[in-house]
This record gives C-alpha cells, sequence and structure tokens, in this order.
C-alpha cells in the first residue's frame, strides 16, 4: 500500500512540475512575442545597422595617416645614389703646362713635369642629407586641410543619417497609424456584427425586411475587405521597419511617445549646417596652401660620397685613387611661378566660399518655411485634439439612439449605418490626431 502511494504521490508531483514547464514556456512567449520597442530603440538599431557607419572608423585611420605623412616633414630627407660614368675627355695639365712654356723651363733646370690629368672612368657613392628649416607653412597647411577633409566627410556620414532618422520616423509613425486604424476597424466590426445579429433576429420574427439584412452583411464584408488590405500595409511596413534596424518586429509592440517626453532644442545644429560649415573650412585650409607654395623655402643639406674624383682636384689628377668628400651648406628655394596662377586660384577659392554661403542661406531659408510649417501643423491638431473628444462621445450616442429608432422602426436601416460610419470616423479622427500631433512635435525637433 505505502508503495503504490509513494508511486502515485510521483507521478502527481511529475505532472505538476510538467505543467509548471508548460505555464513557463508559455508565459516566456508569450512576453517575447509582445516585447515593446521605443523609438529611440530604433533609431539607435537603424544606425548601428546602416553600413555607412563603418566609414567613421575609416575616415579617422585615413586622416591619422595623413597627418603623420605631413608631420614627417620635418624629419631629414636622405637620399643614397650611386654612379660610375667614362668620360670621352677630360682636363689634362700636362698639355696646359706644356702650351704655356712651362715644361722647357722645367726641363732646362733638371726637372720634369709630372703627368697631371684627369682619368676618363670616375665614380661614386653618395649620401644626400636635407633637412627643412622653414617650408613657407606648407605641412601646417596640409595638417589643417587633412583635419578639415576628415571633418567634411565624417558630417557628410552625419547627413545620411539624419536622413535615416527622418526615414525611421516616418515608418515608425506609420505603423503606429496603421495600427490605430486597424483597432479603431475592429471596434466597428465588432459593432457591425452585433447590429447585425440583431438585425438577423429581427427578420427571423418577420420585423424587418431580408434587404437590411444583405446591407447590414455589404457593410461587414466591405469592412473586412478594408481590414485585410489594412494588414498588408502594415506587414510590408514592419518588414521595412525591420530590415532597416536589422531586428525582425513582427511580433513587437512599438510604444507610442508621450507627449512630455519630447524636447525642443532650439541650439541643435543641423547636419547639413555643419557640412556647409566644414566646406568652409577646408576651402581655408586651401587658401592657407596655395599661399604656401609661393613662399620662399630654406633647408639646410648634407652631402658626402666616396669615389674619383675627390674635392681636390690636383691630387685627383696625379692619383686615381677614391676618396672620401663632402659639402654642408644652407639652401633657399623660391618658386616665383607660383605668383602667376596664385590670383586667379584665390579668386575661384572665393568664389566657392560664395557659393557655400548662398547653400546656407537657402537651407536657413527652406528650414524656416518648414519650422512655420510644422508650427501651424502643430496648432491646427491640438484645437482638432479639443473637440475630437466632445464629437467622438456625441456621435456614440447617436449611435446608440439611432438603434433604438431602428428597433421602434422609426429609421431606416441606412440612416443606422450612417450613424456607425461616423461614429467610426470620429473615433479614427481622435486618435489619428494624438498620433499626428506627436509625430509632428519630432519633426519639429529634427529641424
Amino acid at each position: 500500500m505505502n508503495y503504490y502511494t509513494a508511486t502515485l504521490q510521483a507521478i502527481r508531483y511529475h505532472d505538476y512540475m510538467k505543467r509548471r514547464s508548460i505555464i513557463f514556456l508559455l508565459c516566456l512567449w508569450v512576453g517575447v512575442s509582445h516585447a515593446q520597442v521605443t523609438l529611440d530603440s530604433c533609431r539607435h538599431w537603424a544606425q548601428q545597422n546602416y553600413p555607412a557607419i563603418r566609414q567613421y572608423a575609416l575616415i579617422q585611420q585615413s586622416t591619422e595617416y595623413t597627418l603623420s605623412n605631413a608631420a614627417r616633414a620635418w624629419i631629414p630627407r636622405v637620399v643614397l645614389s650611386a654612379q660610375a660614368t667614362y668620360q670621352s675627355d677630360a682636363a689634362n695639365m700636362s698639355d696646359v703646362w706644356q702650351a704655356m712654356g712651362l715644361g722647357d723651363m722645367l726641363s732646362n733646370m733638371g726637372k720634369d713635369i709630372p703627368d697631371m690629368y684627369m682619368r676618363p672612368f670616375q665614380g661614386k657613392v653618395q649620401v644626400d642629407v636635407q633637412q627643412n628649416i622653414w617650408d613657407g607653412g606648407m605641412a601646417a597647411a596640409n595638417k589643417q586641410a587633412a583635419q578639415c577633409e576628415q571633418q567634411q566627410q565624417t558630417a557628410k556620414i552625419d547627413v545620411e543619417l539624419h536622413q535615416l532618422d527622418n526615414r525611421i520616423l516616418s515608418l515608425y509613425f506609420g505603423i503606429l497609424l496603421l495600427q490605430e486604424q486597424s483597432q479603431q476597424l475592429a471596434g466597428t466590426d465588432s459593432l457591425l456584427r452585433s447590429n447585425l445579429a440583431r438585425v438577423q433576429t429581427m427578420y427571423n420574427n418577420h420585423i424587418v425586411l431580408s434587404s437590411d439584412v444583405d446591407a447590414l452583411t455589404v457593410e461587414v464584408l466591405e469592412l473586412q475587405q478594408k481590414r485585410e488590405q489594412l494588414q498588408y500595409s502594415l506587414r510590408a511596413y514592419r518588414e521595412m521597419l525591420s530590415m532597416m534596424v536589422g531586428r525582425n518586429l513582427s511580433q513587437t509592440e512599438l510604444v507610442l511617445p508621450q507627449a512630455q517626453e519630447l524636447s525642443l532644442k532650439e541650439t541643435n545644429i543641423r547636419p547639413e549646417l555643419q557640412l556647409l560649415t566644414y566646406q568652409s573650412d577646408h576651402i581655408a585650409s586651401q587658401r592657407k596652401k596655395i599661399l604656401s607654395y609661393s613662399m620662399p623655402q630654406f633647408s639646410a643639406f648634407a652631402q658626402g660620397w666616396y669615389g674619383y674624383p675627390t674635392l681636390n682636384m690636383f691630387e685627383a689628377m696625379q692619383s686615381s685613387r677614391w676618396g672620401l668628400s663632402g659639402i654642408v651648406g644652407v639652401r633657399m628655394q623660391w618658386n616665383i611661378g607660383a605668383y602667376y596662377t596664385q590670383k586667379n586660384t584665390l579668386r575661384q577659392l572665393d568664389l566657392r566660399q560664395e557659393q557655400i554661403q548662398v547653400q546656407e542661406d537657402v537651407f536657413l531659408y527652406n528650414q524656416r518655411i518648414q519650422r512655420m510649417q510644422e508650427n501651424a501643423e502643430i496648432v491646427r491638431l491640438k484645437q482638432a485634439l479639443q473637440s475630437d473628444e466632445q464629437i467622438a462621445e456625441l456621435r456614440s450616442s447617436v449611435r446608440q439612439a439611432a438603434e433604438t429608432k431602428y428597433e421602434n422602426g422609426t429609421i431606416t436601416i441606412s440612416e443606422l449605418l450612417q450613424t456607425i460610419t461616423n461614429e467610426d470616423a470620429a473615433k479614427s479622427a481622435r486618435a489619428i490626431h494624438q498620433i499626428e500631433l506627436i509625430k509632428a512635435t519630432y519633426e519639429l525637433q529634427n529641424l
């Protein structure tokens, strides 16, 4: 008896633990299926998933290499060279002395004239070292140009990300609007079906005509068709948003941002304006580079070589031995030809600067117009919301009264359907205006 009792308790415990496991898995599935996602999360995920985001690191690395090369302009430049030549003719001091009569004079004195001439075979291994003393500001201009180029390329990516943020904003609120419309249609469908059941009962009792049942049935079918089309659009929007954020959002709930979470910052700088500023800075750096081309440059240099002939020409004429030689000095280089085109080049930069200023003025002009439009839209939606609640309540009361009147036979089915349609439109307008108001505020914030 105790054995069977223990076995029965073990079976019951096993069933209990199995039920708990099933309940836990169901709760976990429900939690995953109804996970909530915010607008800020979608923005963050979209930026991380955007391919151009990887260019930030590439631009940084490229700029570091350019700056490193610009800084190495002050490192001494060393050039190693070697050459070997054969000359068809070379200097011969013995012939010169004979032509001057020195040969006969030395012979009368009992002395021989030494052979002094350059050998036709010559060669050397040479090392040249040059150290910049002042480069006319070219290295500093190159560094500034590299930094401006980095800022300009980074700002272009910022512009792309801002445009991406606007697309995410449109998709996110588009999904919220479609969801709200779907919920409103679901409520209207339930209302129509309840009225259809009531009219069907009245028809069965021979109180109304079959045409009334058909009219409500047609409305239910048409509404079902609208709901299906709306679900297709909602699915397409979710798929686009999922692709842009790199996550599956088909079973997630998008949270409607609250109005009190919004903060309008007038000090925010649009990335388009920042890009124009960096382009202007880049032109300024180009101006410095052009001016540095026409400045004199000073450098110190040293040359050393091992070969023949050496700097001691008389010794080289007496012997073909190789030897060490070297010179040091200071060099000045001034490219006067840079002045020929400098004026026209600087004028071109001035024209580009003026074009950037025009682009900035046009952008600010359009932005002011968009800001006025957004502000006007926000005012319109706020005024509409003030009466939407009252209109929806009144439409609901009218619809309830119409249902009673229809049952009493004082109005037709068409009049009843019109009141249902008016109530649905009023509730939809109220919900849509609420979402559109928050969307308009976010769009104004992005401006």
